[in-house]
């Protein structure tokens, strides 16, 4: 798939691009630090950090390329009720000369045949876990219940609330886009859940929260589950301990 040159992703820290390989075909993992002063590239910032601290900001490029090695590290019997999509995707649908292109690619990733689909999406600089459940399913479904989930590691004030009408348009223009047969007036009833997940410590540390919810969902997700019942047994305050972050953080550490 080919992504709009020059296309650049923002953090609140610096902004920096993909580069033009990764941008052109969007397969290769690289991108270039480019477009500001304060930015130091890959190899730099390696060899000057020996190990990644959960307290680091990630761009787009950085969550995308270790979340295709963090999925190579599934089973496969995992991977097969699972698919997930790129995290530069949900920032491209945001602008309407890319919106039908982001809509196209998600159509060949056949969501629909999936339990699960996680997707990072970055809003304001912060990093997010949606995950979209059952959407093959009917939305009357008592047992395996279609919803949205959002996994925030920093709840702000009335975030989700902000989010929660451009994530449903979102939903509606998936829906569309592969021609189901769904009333617009059912796809807005689709349940808009946030649960209460561990938060991190810091401003900066989102990006790495949002890999180690995708490990752990995909690890212990249930076959199926109802909203009626609550959420999945695991997904509280106490989900995970930090230590149990850090060491994720080296197991990511071992990627690069």
């Amino acid at each position: 798939m080919a992504y709009p040159k020059n296309y650049l992703m923002h953090s609140p820290i610096c902004t920096r691009t993909r580069s033009r390989k990764r941008v052109a075909d969007g397969l290769d993992n690289s991108h270039q630090d480019s477009y500001r002063p304060c930015i130091i590239t890959r190899q730099r910032r390696a060899s000057r950090n020996k190990a990644i601290n959960h307290d680091r900001k990630l761009d787009s490029g950085e969550v995308y390329s270790y979340l295709e090695k963090l999925w190579l590290s599934f089973p496969e019997d995992k991977k097969s009720s699972f698919a997930h999509l790129d995290p530069l995707w949900y920032t491209l649908y945001s602008e309407n000369s890319n919106k039908e292109k982001v809509l196209n690619w998600i159509k060949k990733k056949d969501v629909f045949s999936r339990k699960y689909v996680v997707f990072p999406i970055v809003q304001w600089g912060h990093w997010s876990l949606l995950i979209f459940c059952h959407f093959g399913e009917s939305l009357g479904s008592k047992l395996k219940t279609p919803c949205i989930l959002l996994l925030d590691s920093l709840e702000m004030a009335d975030h989700s609330k902000q989010v929660e009408p451009v994530i449903r348009k979102f939903v509606l223009d998936i829906y569309r886009n592969l021609e189901r047969k769904e009333e617009t007036s059912q796809l807005r009833k689709i349940p808009f859940l946030v649960p209460k997940v561990p938060q991190q410590r810091d401003n900066r540390g989102c990006g790495i929260f949002v890999l180690y919810y995708i490990k752990l969902f995909v690890e212990n997700a249930p076959e199926s589950f109802s909203i009626s019942d609550g959420y999945p047994y695991f997904m509280k305050k106490d989900w995970f301990s930090y230590e149990g972050l850090d060491e994720f953080c080296r197991t990511l550490d071992s990627f690069k």
